[in-house]
Order: structure tokens, then sequence, then C-alpha cells
């Protein structure tokens, strides 16, 4: 009931500040046609000690960030598609390298337009991670996930709100799969069915992604997403995923990002999840 009140008061924040926005943006004339945009970023941090009398211990750090838009705009329909790719890790003293971060989110939305504020769409998206996941002990380490495993994939279909660049809006009926091989507890597997283990869960529900993009400063950008998954199987209990970075340019080569992400599923775990990451590095505009 806690993260229900909670998410009723971040919707209602981002549409208030659509209003906001709305007033304060000039009506643009439409341009048609592919626009294209892929940023990627490399981040590296590296401590070095040698008979240092207050002690520490040597690290090396390291994370690449890739971005891309590929939206097709027509007078009728408009194709959006974007992805997301991070990866990095850190080596402290004489540990193995562990990864710090590791995503892979596509997302493809079709719209057809009816008028200019609300109008129809289908939707697909995909998250899973490049590489190996463990949790680490004293002496040992022990393996939980493993590149597309899980992976999570949701498609759907509904009405979508967009009363400017600043934000938009989408809520509908919605298909999930979580799919996995060697980890089905607690991904996928059912604990109802003790004498059967599942690699796949299913579920129809009914989902909401909000954007924002917001530009926060001259050279700051921030971009918010908000999901939310709500099965009717158990209409009590909602999956949130929520997705933000804070991105300030420097100069043309060098970026500050901050990217806080909490994300929520009762089937994994009964608490909310929290990852945090703060990166200052380079930056290349592949395509604009």
């Amino acid at each position: 009931m806690k993260i229900k009140k909670y998410l009723v008061s971040i919707l209602s924040i981002m549409l208030l500040g659509s209003m906001v926005f709305a007033q304060e943006q000039p009506v643009e004339k439409p341009k048609y046609g592919w626009q294209k945009e892929m940023v990627g970023g490399l981040n590296l941090t590296q401590n070095k000690y040698d008979n240092w009398a207050q002690g520490g211990e040597n690290s090396f750090a390291w994370q690449l960030n890739l971005n891309f838009k590929f939206n097709n705009d027509q007078e009728k329909t408009n194709w959006a598609n974007s992805g997301k790719l991070t990866y990095g890790s850190t080596k402290t003293g004489e540990e193995d390298a562990r990864k710090s971060i590791d995503e892979i989110k596509l997302e493809s939305v079709f719209t057809y337009k009816i008028n200019d504020l609300i109008n129809p769409y289908i939707a697909a998206t995909g998250e899973t991670q490049f590489a190996a996941g463990y949790v680490y002990g004293d002496d040992s380490k022990t393996q939980i996930s493993a590149f597309f495993d899980p992976g999570y994939f949701r498609e759907s279909l509904g009405i979508g709100y967009k009363p400017n660049k600043t934000i938009k809006t989408r809520a509908g009926l919605s298909l999930k799969q979580t799919i996995t091989s060697d980890y089905p507890v607690p991904y996928a597997d059912d604990v109802d069915t003790p004498d059967e283990i599942e690699t796949t869960r299913s579920e129809i529900g009914a989902e909401s992604v909000t954007d924002l993009s917001w530009k926060v400063a001259e050279n700051t950008l921030l971009a918010s997403k908000l999901e939310l998954f709500t099965a009717f199987a158990a209409f009590d209990e909602t999956d949130v995923s929520w997705d933000n970075v804070l991105t300030t340019k420097i100069n043309q080569y060098i970026n500050m990002n901050f990217n806080f992400k909490l994300f929520y599923d009762k089937d994994i775990s009964s608490k909310r999840q929290i990852k945090q990451a703060f990166a200052l590095g380079l930056t290349y505009n592949f395509l604009k």
C-alpha cells in the first residue's frame, strides 16, 4: 500500500510538470522522417599506492555506456526505438575484478496518430544483462545470474498521451515473460507447485509507462522513466521500475552522469531494490 501511494505521488508530480512545460514551450512545426542519436561514454577511476604511510589499496574501475534513439516520425505514425547498454567493473587490491554495473534494455513503440494528444500504440521491451552475477562471501562466490538469464520481456497495446516534448505516458494491456534456464529461483519458479520447477513465468496484466526528458539547465538533462506492471492474477501487487539519469555536459567530450534506479518485484524480493551510480568521464556522439 505504501508503494502505491508513493507511485501516485510520483505520477502526480510528473503530470503536473507536463502542464507547466506545455505552457512554457512554443508550438514547433513537426519534422518528419528518421531522427537518429547514439551517444557513448567511458568513465575511468584509478588509485595507486606505494609506501603510502596513511594506507590505502590500489584500485581500478571502468564503466562503458551506450545509449541510442532511432525515431521515425510521420504525419500519421511514429515508430520510436531506444536502447541502453551499460557495463563496468571494479578491481580493488588483490581481489579479482567484479562487475559494478550491467544492463541491456531495448524498447520499440509504434504509435498511430489520431490527434495531437491521445493515440493508440503497440510496444515491446526487453531487458537482461551481459555477464554473470555473483554473491560474494569471505572466501567464496556464488553465481546467481548469467547473460540472458534471467531475461524480461513485455508486449503491450493501449493508449498514449503526449502533451509536449518533455513528458509522455502510455497505459494499456500487457503480457510479461520472465525467462531463465539455470536460475529458476527466484525469477520464474512458482512456489505453489513444489513438485515442478518452472523456467518461464508468463503474466497478463496492465502496464503504465511514463517518460520525462527535462532540460534542467542549459547543460543539464534529467531523463526519468517510470514503468508499472500489475498482473491480473495479483492485482494488489505492482512491479515497479523507476530509472533516473541526470547528465551534465561539462564540455564537448566530458560528461558527469548520475543514475538512480528503484526496482520492485515481489516475485523476486519482498523488499525494494536500489541501484545508484555516479560517473565522470569521456562521451562521444556517434549519431545526431
